[in-house]
């Protein structure tokens, strides 16, 4: 129990100093005037939406890019300027964003298309009507004004694996029905073989340009740190090496700036608890286990059991060794485990499939590597800490009863 009670508590929360001026510049909603690194990409987006400012229709666009290249914040920046110039000149033209990854708005065909409608104002039942019948409600929503519209399908790759490819096909041909207003398709992928893999007569009604974000060195993590630390910190309360020890971590993470910056403002946090009046380089380090572990639980507690399997298929294999694991070895111990729990087990090519996106959750590293006329393999390592291993371990064994 807290000390003289929570009222007692929270009254010395508020009175506390902290390492904190503007929080907000850490986490994910903020967009920055300035996007460091990004200004090819962006000149390439804006490139490409521009003649929706003379009433034009755009190209569709496909952006790519791991986890954490700033794809989503180079999109919104860019659009948002956009839609600050089409104000100006009064051009009509409406930018819808949708997340596909969130299940309640986009787990279906029928939900994404009823939740663009009711962003248009024609409002539709999450349940309940007949496909067709939604997809004539938004026409007549489109129909209503004469104007562009953009929308942007954030993880569209998820919104593809849940549904099937038939959605995009739909929407691009909606612009042969739609009277006075075309759409145009902004999708953004942390796969970039998402486009491969859908229907030849899906990507010709597409007719995408595509836009690639690499990952950010480490020196470029830390100027982008710098840019934000500048705003969210009091001055003077990081310590030397605080901001390089997050690019450090960041860059070992395929570049992922937004997981140096979260590392950044939970170790803040860190410091706050603990009523220090500086950002350690051992707040960093607690902020990264924390971090760690907190994301593993989630993901342990919220994957299907086949994942779980092959992630403890992993960690079977990793105390035993020095060196990093192929997918065949990592293939044998999962067919054992299965067989072990009375589970179907999956082909090789569906387990790949599962390394990889643990692969891009940062779980592991796989690296794909030919050997020649015996195929591809992937060469796999851990991606997490070794100090929260044994309590995964025994999740995962509590989760499958192995």
């Amino acid at each position: 129990m807290i000390e003289g009670g929570l009222d007692v508590f929270f009254e010395a929360f508020l009175r506390k100093d902290s390492v904190f001026f503007e929080k907000r510049t850490l986490q994910t909603p903020y967009i920055p005037e300035i996007i460091l690194y990004r200004e090819e990409q962006t000149k390439q987006i804006a490139n490409i939406l521009a003649p929706s400012l003379k009433g034009d229709k755009p190209s569709n666009i496909f952006i790519y890019g791991k986890t954490g290249t700033g794809k989503t914040l180079t999109v919104k920046h860019t659009t948002k300027k956009l839609m600050e110039a089409a104000e100006r000149e009064n051009t009509p033209l409406k930018i819808i964003y949708v997340n596909c990854k969130l299940k309640r708005s986009a787990d279906t065909e029928y939900r994404l298309i009823a939740h663009l409608a009711t962003e248009l104002g024609k409002s539709i039942p999450p349940t309940g009507l007949p496909t067709e019948e939604v997809y004539k409600a938004f026409l007549r929503a489109l129909n209503t004004q004469k104007q562009n519209y953009i929308f942007v399908l954030d993880e569209i790759d998820q919104l593809i694996n849940k549904t099937g490819d038939n959605v995009l096909y739909n929407l691009t041909r909606i612009n042969e029905e739609a009277a006075d207003s075309q759409i145009s398709i902004i999708g953004i992928s942390n796969d970039i073989m998402f486009v491969d893999n859908l229907d030849p007569r899906v990507r010709s009604s597409l007719s995408e340009e595509e836009v690639v974000f690499p990952p950010y060195n480490a020196l470029q993590i830390q100027a982008i740190l710098r840019q934000r630390a500048e705003i969210a910190f009091n001055k003077d309360v990081l310590e030397q090496g605080v901001i390089e020890k997050c690019a450090a971590y960041a860059a070992r993470d395929h570049g992922d700036a937004r997981r140096a910056l979260e590392l950044l403002r939970v170790a803040g946090e860190v410091a706050d608890r603990k009523n220090s009046k500086k950002i350690t380089i051992g707040h960093i380090d607690e902020a990264e286990e924390k971090i760690d572990r907190d994301r593993i639980i989630d993901i342990i507690t919220t994957q299907p059991k086949q994942y779980q399997l092959v992630l403890y298929s992993i960690l079977s294999l990793n105390p035993n060794r020095n060196k990093n694991m192929f997918t065949g070895e990592v293939y044998e111990v999962y067919k054992s485990l299965c067989r072990k729990t009375n589970t179907s087990i999956l082909t090789q090519r569906r387990i790949s499939d599962i390394l990889s996106e643990f692969d891009m959750l940062g779980i592991v590293n796989a690296k794909v590597i030919s050997k020649g006329r015996y195929g591809r393999t992937r060469d796999i390592s851990l991606g997490i800490s070794e100090a929260i291993l044994p309590k995964i371990k025994t999740l995962l064994e509590e989760n499958m009863r192995v």
